[in-house]
């Protein structure tokens, strides 16, 4: 059985083409992610857009932190034609999103606090028989650099608009293979 934390970052990784560190809340200059205030169509918006960045996927991933000016233009008319301002705007929101689905529980619903549930997910790391060492303590390593900038949620309503719409963003997430025995 995958853990959690397996499934949590799936998502994550599929959902934060554009905010990577929304778990550990730091943008790529170091400095806190904006945390804003989402609204139904923010969100509505974002996932519109993101069945336009789904084939986009790969190119993003091979482009790392300096996408190519001619795939920065499409990512730039994706966001904007998703009614977003600016891609910095659909930054925002995918940060904002990814950070609180980052602490829901898929089971309860329950929300934790980014700084409480790298605790939980730490422990959960630990705690796996199946990984193997050399890979937990890397993984164990970013959690601990992640919990260190790790804020609460400034924004507790955000947690409400994001339940809206969990089932259309659990459907953007790739599906979940069993793990190997």
């Amino acid at each position: 059985m995958r853990t959690m934390w397996r499934g949590r970052l799936a998502i994550l990784a599929m959902l934060a083409f554009f905010a990577p560190a929304a778990v550990a809340q730091t943008q790529n200059d170091g400095q806190p992610i904006k945390q804003i205030k989402l609204t139904d169509k923010q969100v509505q918006n974002f996932i519109s857009a993101q069945k336009q960045l789904a084939p986009l996927a790969s190119k993003l991933e091979a482009a790392g932190d300096k996408p190519d000016p001619e795939l920065q233009s499409q990512l730039e008319k994706i966001a904007k034609g998703a009614g977003f301002s600016s891609l910095d705007d659909f930054d925002d929101v995918a940060a904002n999103v990814s950070l609180v689905l980052s602490g829901l529980d898929p089971k309860t619903g329950q929300f934790t606090e980014p700084p409480e549930q790298i605790k939980k997910d730490m422990e959960e790391v630990r705690q796996d028989k199946q990984m193997p060492q050399k890979d937990k303590e890397q993984v164990l390593a970013e959690m601990q650099e992640a919990l260190k900038t790790a804020a609460p949620l400034q924004f507790k309503e955000n947690v409400a608009v994001v339940k809206k719409f969990q089932k259309e963003l659990d459907q953007l997430a790739p599906p979940e293979t069993p793990a190997k025995k």
